[in-house]
């Protein structure tokens, strides 16, 4: 699913993550860490958002690289706190995502549908709380036929009915459609919520698999 060929992450002259060479099968990974290890840096540089040194192969033959705008059409991401134009509502932000990511058209209806959002995703987002704003993120971030996605500290500012259906989501990408999934959290996941493939390590400044 994912390969990191010589991926050096650097702040200035401060070497922020590196990762000689690390192969992942495609799956569902936890990314364990304290807070400020890294893991955002990780998934921002996966998502192609971070310059980096090196390379990152999606499945074996996609460089992120040398075929940026093709890598980055396969691999969404959330971030933990997301930020969107203020002015712009809920729908109009979806459409310019789904546009983006060459979604089917009315992909997002389930997806609102089954995260209680109809109410408010007509509105402008400055008006949105902290838990609309990570829904809408989520539902963002499954747009398109992606073969991998990133979500960062998906249970920070989302109640448990709604990180249910969070996990429904994922389970059923990914068994229905081979979708990969990377998901970052300083917070246990429950085991018996998702059939996770392993965990990953951020810790002094490197990735490790923990199995």
């Amino acid at each position: 699913m994912l390969q990191f060929i010589n991926f050096t992450k650097r702040y200035g002259s401060y070497p922020a993550l590196k990762v000689d060479d690390l192969k992942l099968d495609k799956g569902i990974y936890w990314i364990k860490g304290v807070n400020g290890s890294g893991k955002s840096t990780l998934l921002k540089s996966i998502a192609g958002i971070l310059a980096f040194d090196g390379d990152i192969l999606l499945d074996s033959e996609i460089s992120m690289k040398k075929q940026p705008v093709h890598y980055r059409k396969l691999v969404n991401f959330a971030e933990a706190e997301p930020l969107f134009p203020e002015f712009l509502t809920g729908t109009e932000m979806i459409a310019l995502f789904a546009d983006a990511k060459d979604a089917p058209k009315g992909q997002e209806q389930a997806y609102l549908k089954s995260m209680n959002m109809q109410s408010f995703v007509d509105r402008p987002i400055g008006t949105y709380s902290s838990g609309m704003l990570k829904k809408l993120s989520l539902l963002l971030a499954f747009l398109g036929n992606p073969r991998l996605i990133l979500l960062d500290e998906p249970l920070i500012t989302i109640d448990t009915a709604s990180l249910a259906v969070l996990n429904t989501w994922i389970r059923e990408r990914y068994e229905q459609q081979g979708i990969g999934f990377l998901l970052s959290s300083h917070q246990m996941l429950e085991g018996d919520s998702l059939p996770l493939t392993g965990g990953l390590l951020v810790e002094e400044q490197t990735l490790k698999f923990i199995g």
